[in-house]
């Protein structure tokens, strides 16, 4: 194998194992091999056998079409299969939180967000927010068959998934990040809440009022967490330290989802797709035109986060009209059959 191949190969796999295990302990008992094998062949003193790589590539889920050269325009991206979801809460919060776990194993990790619609991790403060949007995924965007004769209810979510929330949001809180925001943030949220009562897809049509509320408060904590330039969980106070979080307010749109990060061991993008599904590229010359557009929205953006407070108060003012206005819309017609 050549060299460059070799190291671009040990790279993703140190990506996958993360900081706290040995590549070495945990290459040797893949490959068969002695620790020092398993260094020497790291250093590129020797070189990987094909039946090595293979196995490599198939215990760590690593394409090799990402080892070798493409043509300038031609990227590989990684997305998790429709068919590795049984669109349980539990099963998409464990995937969202592996990821997040893997960012925070990044050295002294630099993260970008651009948010379209909703941040949906900033969204696990309110778990019925969260369930819905997936509940939508799942019936409407995706029309799973199981999911076309129920209709939406209150449910509370397991144990499991309330543990898996809490954990999501410590990870992410614990991540310093600036993220970009948009005029449109919430409204197609918003919208589908809408649809929902309309098309008689509640299962108590009172509740589409119960998510517009919970969703005036998860814009309240929002605007909060602006004020104060931290990140922190719904009913709990501002850190003195850390989980800085720099608002931003591009007043155009945001046409896309974008989570950027880099480090000193890795670079990359996560792009949000079909509603609640994401790619994934490590791929430099995509990742970096990505970060040139991310710079350029940023320099035409205007941070809100503890300072210009007239413009942040502005901002989520709108935000809530707008949410209110979804509400009374709602509201005005279960009144009317009163």
């Amino acid at each position: 194998m050549k060299p460059d191949i070799q190291q671009v190969l040990f790279q993703l796999v140190k990506q996958k194992i993360g900081a706290t295990d040995s590549i070495g302990n945990v290459l040797s008992e893949i490959l068969h091999l002695s620790t020092d094998a398993v260094y020497r062949r790291y250093r590129g003193e020797t070189s990987l056998t094909v039946q090595e790589t293979q196995r490599l590539c198939k215990h760590f889920n690593i394409s090799f079409d990402r080892l070798i050269e493409t043509g300038e325009g031609q990227v590989m991206f990684s997305f998790p299969p429709f068919k590795n979801y049984d669109f349980s809460l539990e099963t998409y919060l464990e995937d969202i939180l592996a990821s997040l776990q893997q960012m925070k194993q990044l050295n002294q990790g630099e993260f970008i967000f651009s948010i379209n619609n909703s941040n949906i991790f900033q969204l696990m403060n309110f778990p019925q927010l969260v369930r819905f949007r997936l509940f939508f995924w799942a019936k409407s965007h995706l029309q799973i068959p199981e999911y076309q004769t129920l209709k939406f209810k209150h449910d509370k979510p397991t144990q499991r998934a309330f543990e898996l929330g809490k954990q999501i949001l410590q990870t992410y809180n614990s991540l310093p990040s600036i993220e970009i925001y948009d005029l449109e943030f919430m409204r197609g949220f918003m919208r589908q809440i809408h649809y929902y009562y309309r098309a008689q897809l509640f299962e108590d049509p009172s509740y589409a009022v119960f998510l517009c509320d919970r969703v005036a408060a998860f814009i309240e904590h929002l605007k909060a967490q602006a004020a104060e330039g931290k990140k922190f969980i719904f009913g709990t106070s501002a850190p003195a330290f850390g989980n800085e979080l720099s608002f931003y307010l591009n007043e155009t749109i945001n046409t896309d989802t974008t989570f950027y990060y880099t480090s000193k061991e890795a670079t990359g993008i996560f792009i949000n797709h079909n509603v609640m599904n994401y790619l994934h590229t490590a791929d430099p010359a995509y990742v970096s035109d990505t970060k040139q557009v991310l710079d350029k929205q940023l320099a035409n953006s205007s941070l809100i986060s503890t300072v210009n407070e007239k413009e942040r108060n502005h901002y989520f003012s709108e935000i809530q009209k707008m949410v209110n206005y979804f509400k009374r819309k709602i509201e005005d017609d279960l009144n009317a059959f009163i």
